[in-house]
């Protein structure tokens, strides 16, 4: 044994030249076939061949365990079909692809009842929504200042979907983790929403308290954005009142404005006649033409809670 571990250092010792690799995730040192070849016949004289045949294994076994703790990279079959096998929407902006990976969605049936969860990725794909009807529980937040005024967002140009589409102040999803699947009062989707308000707005969750946020209803809709991506939610509405600082993530925000209503029926004439490229999202627009006027009533009577409707799911597709 005391000749086969010099043969293990000496293999070791190659380490500075390049003959030898280690794992990222581990201080072990791993030895390639070619490296053993070399220094095999070095150490032919003084180790039995039994021996040599034990360290081959050896250097077999931990080519192995270095592969199999090295993942390949992430390829995607093409969703059109077209690229099978190629690395994923390559041209994705970072910041995006990696929320598209790492942020899994809640999936529900058409009575919000959670059935499971899905990567963003996948939930935003129509090939999966039109096939496999895979619909995700999402949140829209209304913000307003003290002067009723409401907090818009145009969202930015690297966004998968609806890039530079003018919107309600937050549009996201609850994540399929403990805090933001619990049901009770919608306080899951209402920490959701205080989170990616910091993440988008930069506002910090001492400024947007998580009680403050009132649900006024749930929609559920479908919205292609191109031949591609789209989405299909069922969206819950949160309106808030508070005065904040915003501080827009320019990886998710591309601009943001304060509206009156004046304005925002301004915003939906530009939009509606094409004029300065306005585009509105089409959750905004669904929640404009059918509840957002009366609801901004009870926002400058202070009685929100009055319009809230949890029990109804409007179904707008």
């Amino acid at each position: 044994m005391a000749a086969t571990f010099s043969l293990i250092q000496a293999a070791a010792s190659l380490v500075g030249r390049g003959a030898a690799s280690s794992s990222p995730s581990s201080n072990s040192c791993f030895i390639s076939k070619a490296v053993f070849s070399t220094f095999n016949l070095s150490y032919a004289s003084s180790v039995s061949r039994s021996r040599r045949r034990r360290l081959s294994l050896f250097c077999d076994a931990t080519a192995s365990y270095s592969s199999s703790r090295t993942p390949p990279p992430v390829t995607v079959a093409d969703p059109m079909g077209k690229d099978e096998g190629v690395a994923a929407d390559s041209a994705m902006d970072a910041v995006q692809r990696r929320l598209m990976f790492d942020d899994e969605c809640i999936l529900v049936d058409e009575h919000d009842n959670v059935i499971g969860h899905e990567s963003k990725y996948n939930c935003h794909l129509m090939e999966k929504i039109e096939k496999e009807n895979l619909l995700h529980r999402a949140f829209s937040a209304f913000l307003f200042n003290s002067k009723f005024e409401l907090l818009l967002q145009q969202r930015s140009a690297t966004k998968v979907t609806f890039p530079l589409v003018w919107t309600n102040t937050c549009c996201s999803h609850p994540l399929y983790r403990e805090s933001e699947l619990i049901e009770e009062k919608s306080l899951g989707v209402r920490n959701a929403a205080q989170r990616k308000l910091l993440d988008e707005l930069g506002i910090p969750p001492e400024d947007l308290p998580v009680d403050e946020f009132i649900p006024l209803g749930r929609i559920l809709y479908k919205a292609p954005s191109d031949g591609k991506w789209g989405e299909h939610e069922l969206d819950y509405l949160l309106f808030i009142v508070r005065d904040v600082k915003a501080n827009p993530n320019p990886d998710e925000v591309a601009d943001i404005k304060y509206v009156d209503r004046k304005q925002l029926e301004e915003l939906l004439r530009k939009a509606d006649a094409g004029e300065d490229g306005i585009k509105l999202s089409p959750w905004f627009r669904l929640v404009v033409d059918n509840f957002l006027m009366k609801w901004w009533d009870h926002v400058e009577k202070g009685t929100l809670q009055e319009a809230a409707n949890m029990r109804t799911i409007h179904k707008l597709t």
